[in-house]
């Protein structure tokens, strides 16, 4: 396939860089910045091939590269893209060199060791990402947690040890669930077939009865809530966040998060899609307790770093409700919602960083009248804040617009599976279309503490305003929130295809009778060994594959 030397190539740049930063002189910490961010900036290069060789009217996956992995598991090295994963992508590349340029500064010990874990974390995300074998995702998504880990357990904060064992705990609790869940469908469909395998497009054409699909979706579904992180899993977060690195807080909520609802739409809804029905409208429901308590919480907060992660619950919120209406409209506002999030949220915990490398406090009571001495930083920031509290003509409306529209016309899609849908569907859209003003309150209240008023700190009279690095990472960002807001169609033209063919599949298996599991379609082809196949004859099993079971 054309390009398919593309996502390995991405993957395998971070690695790479991460292997020569640790191969350089520890004390050399000026050559390990600049290692990082030159990685990072050519790997957000290679990431545009993926724009090059995409074919936006396709709708199924492109790029693919696959190779055999581990035969005696039926496991394949496979990775591709499709309209639903290649912004996200992209958001990703495009982030980490703007992280690593907005924070040379704020990391003095361990800079060789901090700008390999970036990297190795970069890798990790862009192949959970592009996975398209189920056990290559779970590695991947492990691979995410050991750097984070270290993240927030080194370089963090004075609580950095309790809040790096909390999300890791949390994380791994979840993580070991989904596993259980990827072997019971791994078996499966072994049993139906004769064939091992952790192909993901293989495994989405099991048909599982619907109770096995309810409890698997649960166990999928845990895994994805703690990472969006849904109430009320959410606790990890803010101490995660208070702790983490400036670096950490960027990617943790510019794109970790992400994962929960990628999650979501790339495995847990096409592998279960009755246990997806089951359960949609429970998720819906604690999305939106998510959405309005994350914006109250976030309100009460008098630590800006705590503030803003409150907001990622509510923010999140709106992406989990909207994948959960099960509509065209609903999904690809979610998506158009996480990429924002990413942009602005990026930004917010960035300018966060520039302000406590000033003040060494986050505290707003410690601020006031910052726009007199910093105006173009406020001017900035400003247009951040009001991105992420959805202002027209900004990234952060289109996608909450969307993720509304779609969920008061949930059920429409499926009117025969309808009552395992929303109940009340426009009653929770209302409800999630008040979070939109209570994201505006917080978010406001927090802008007009920092940065209007009276100069009565001593210390915030001296402020300086953004060096060229700083306006290097800022001036990207509120160029990215001007696009996203004023030309949302060739991006949502993008995810079209995907969207509908996710929902054209979903609809064909969420309508299929309980019944005892089977394949859709023509069954795949007989294992190799003739023995093997007269054995699944007989006994009614599969056969081992050679070396594995």
């Amino acid at each position: 396939m054309p390009g398919s030397f593309v996502l390995p190539l991405l993957i395998g740049l971070p690695v790479l860089g991460a292997i020569f930063v640790m191969c350089t002189p520890k004390t050399e910490t000026t050559l390990h910045r600049g290692i990082g961010l030159t990685v990072s900036a050519i790997t957000f290069l290679v990431s545009l091939l993926c724009l090059r060789f995409f074919n936006p009217k396709a709708d199924g996956f492109q790029l693919v590269f696959d190779v055999e992995w581990i035969p005696g598991l039926g496991a394949h090295f496979k990775t591709g893209i499709d309209g639903i994963s290649i912004f996200l992508v992209l958001l990703t590349t495009f982030l980490m060199p703007l992280t690593l340029l907005g924070t040379a500064k704020s990391i003095e010990k361990h800079v060789r060791e901090f700008i390999a874990c970036m990297l190795i974390l970069e890798a990790g995300m862009l192949g959970a990402f592009v996975a398209l074998d189920v056990f290559l995702f779970y590695v991947f998504w492990e691979v995410m947690l050991i750097p984070m880990y270290l993240l927030i357990g080194i370089w963090g904060g004075q609580r950095r040890l309790y809040a790096s064992i909390k999300f890791v705990i949390y994380t791994m609790v979840g993580s070991l669930l989904m596993l259980v869940a990827i072997f019971y469908v791994y078996v499966q469909y072994a049993n139906v077939t004769g064939v091992y395998t952790t192909d993901l497009e293989k495994l989405m054409e099991v048909s599982l009865p619907y109770g096995a699909q309810t409890w698997c979706f649960a166990a999928f579904a845990i895994a994805f809530a703690i990472k969006v992180p849904l109430f009320p899993l959410h606790t990890w977060l803010p101490d995660a966040h208070v702790e983490a690195p400036t670096a950490g807080s960027v990617i943790l909520a510019g794109v970790l998060l992400k994962f929960g609802i990628y999650g979501f739409l790339r495995y847990a809804m096409p592998l279960f899609p009755h246990g997806a029905a089951v359960w949609a409208p429970t998720i819906a429901v604690l999305a939106v307790i998510g959405i309005i308590y994350g914006a109250f919480v976030a309100f009460a907060q008098d630590d800006i770093k705590k503030l803003v992660a409150y907001s990622s619950v509510s923010h999140l919120g709106f992406c989990a409700l909207g994948i959960f209406a099960l509509t065209a409209y609903g999904i690809s506002g979610s998506i158009y919602a996480m990429l924002s999030h990413g942009l602005t949220t990026s930004g917010l915990f960035l300018g966060i960083g520039v302000l406590y490398e000033r003040r060494h406090t986050r505290r707003l009571a410690e601020y006031g009248g910052v726009w007199k001495v910093m105006p173009v930083f406020a001017g900035l920031y400003l247009i951040i804040v009001m991105g992420s509290a959805g202002l027209p003509a900004l990234s952060g409306f289109v996608g909450e617009f969307l993720t509304i529209f779609g969920t008061f016309n949930a059920g429409d899609s499926f009117p025969t599976a309808a009552p395992h849908f929303l109940p009340a569907p426009r009653l929770l859209g209302a409800l999630a279309a008040t979070g939109v003003i209570f994201g505006a309150i917080y978010l406001l209240y927090m802008f007009q503490k920092v940065f209007f008023g009276k100069v009565d700190k001593e210390k915030n009279g001296s402020l300086k305003d953004l060096s060229g690095r700083e306006l290097g990472v800022f001036i990207p960002l509120v160029i990215g929130i001007f696009l996203m807001g004023l030309f949302p169609r060739p991006m949502l033209q993008v995810m079209e295809p995907s969207v509908q063919k996710f929902m054209r599949d979903f609809g064909r298996r969420v309508g299929e009778p309980d019944g005892p599991a089977h394949v859709y379609g023509s069954l795949p082809a007989a294992p190799a060994s003739a023995a093997g196949g007269a054995a699944k004859a007989a006994t009614g099993k599969p056969t081992a594959p050679a070396g594995g079971h």
